[in-house]
Order: structure tokens, then sequence, then C-alpha cells
């Protein structure tokens, strides 16, 4: 399974990517992204006026625009739902199963930058797509808060896989967030090598064994201090390849 994503013309591919944020615990129209698709780049953005993701349910005041590559749920009032954040949960809001691209194993860069305040971030990750409870790990491959554009978070969050135990750390990199860098992951059975424009910064001795899905996003908090001005994450290609050595059966 690959991708090679340079965002050409003017509309998302729907066929890979779905634009919004777990919509079942909540609905499609409180989940959508704000974004546009031009000149080579994807823009997914929080203007001043978009509402609270989630607030009746969300401990923290949250707003976000988000694309992921799949998504998975129950039907609606079940438990069954991708990235539970806390007891009790329900679907709000039946959605139809997707799978635009879920790779089990390979290596995959994106190419992005963020705009940026002390009350925001932007990530890229992998999620497990959930269609067991314990198939919930995930790769965080970058993840950069405003108040500190120079670490980037990446490695292992087990969540609900026995399988995996918690290995994440933020790194100190001579970048500047606002510019163009590639982030990517060498996926394998049983090892994370995590990169930055190429090279190395961090590897991990263990990695989910099942498909996942891509997820872009950038978050605002607005309990946190800070102007709230006009978060963005832009992203002018995704490319995932499968890993060239043979790979155990799923």
């Amino acid at each position: 399974m690959a991708i090679d994503e340079h965002f050409v013309g003017d509309a998302l591919d729907t066929g890979v990517w779905f634009p919004y944020y777990l919509p079942h615990w909540s609905s499609r129209a409180a989940a959508a992204a704000t974004y546009v698709v031009r000149d080579g780049e994807l823009r997914l953005r929080i203007p001043p006026d978009q509402p609270l993701w989630c607030p009746d349910l969300h401990d923290e005041p949250l707003r976000v625009s988000c694309v992921q590559t799949g998504s998975f749920a129950g039907p609606l009032g079940s438990a069954v739902g991708q990235q539970p954040f806390r007891d009790g949960l329900v679907v709000r809001e039946e959605q139809p199963t997707f799978t635009g691209y879920t790779p089990r194993y390979g290596r995959i860069e994106v190419r992005m930058r963020g705009v940026i305040t002390a009350r925001s971030m932007v990530a890229f990750w992998l999620s497990g797509f959930e269609d067991r409870p314990e198939r919930s790990g995930e790769i965080c491959v970058a993840e950069i808060f405003g108040d500190a554009p120079t670490a980037v978070g990446m490695g292992v969050h087990a969540f609900r896989d026995p399988a995996l135990r918690e290995e994440f750390a933020a790194e100190t990199l001579p970048i500047d967030v606002a510019r163009f860098h590639t982030y990517g992951v060498d996926w394998r059975p049983g090892s994370l090598t995590f990169t930055v424009d190429g090279g190395v910064v961090r590897v991990v001795e263990q990695a989910p064994a099942y498909p996942m899905q891509l997820m872009l996003g950038v978050f605002d908090f607005p309990a946190k201090d800070g102007p709230v001005g006009e978060p963005a994450l832009v992203v002018s290609s995704v490319v995932g390849r499968p890993t060239a050595r043979n790979l155990p059966s799923p």
C-alpha cells in the first residue's frame, strides 16, 4: 500500500482523506476541518470563530482542524469508536467505515510547516484503525507546540494495546517550525526510526503490528495564555512506501 500525495488541483481527494476529526463522538458538522487546497498545498487552519470540538465532553477546551486517512466506529449509541478520550462515550452520529490509506509498515514522510502561537500546536501521527480495541497504538512522528517550537515530540503511545509500552519524548532540534521540514518514520516489525529532513533523530525498538491511519492536524487550546491568531498547518506532500523486505502476514 502506497501514497504519493502532492495536493494537485483545488480539491481534497476524498477517496484518500476524511476531513473530519473523530466525528462519531460528535458529528461531521461539528468535527469538519477548515481547509483549502491551493498551489500544491493543503492548508488546514483554525479561524477565530471556529467553535470548540465536543465542548460538552472534552475536559480541556479544544478547537481542531484535522484530516485522516481512515475512520471506524460502531453503530449509533454503541461504545465502539476510534480514540475514545474519556469513559462512557457513545457514538452520536453513525459513520461508514473509511479506509483511504491504512498501511501496515512502510516508510512514511510528510513535508509540512506550522503557523502557531503559544496556545496552539501542529501534529502528524499514525493511529491504529481500532477495528479491535487493542489495535489502538499510536506512532507520533511530529508534535510541535507553539510555546516550545524547537521541541519535536515523537515516539509511541500505547493506549489500549497491551503489546506496546509508552515511549514518547520531545527532541530539541535546530528547526523553524514556520518553515517546511520533512518529518518521517521508517516503520518495520519491532522498530521505528524517526527522521527530520532525512536525518535520524530517534530509534524505538517496538512498533504496532496492525493497520494504521495517517492523521494531520492543527489544534488550538483556548484555556492557555496567548494570542488567538489563526493557527495553521500547511502540508505540501505525503509520501508512503512499503518496506522492501518481506513482511509477516496480518
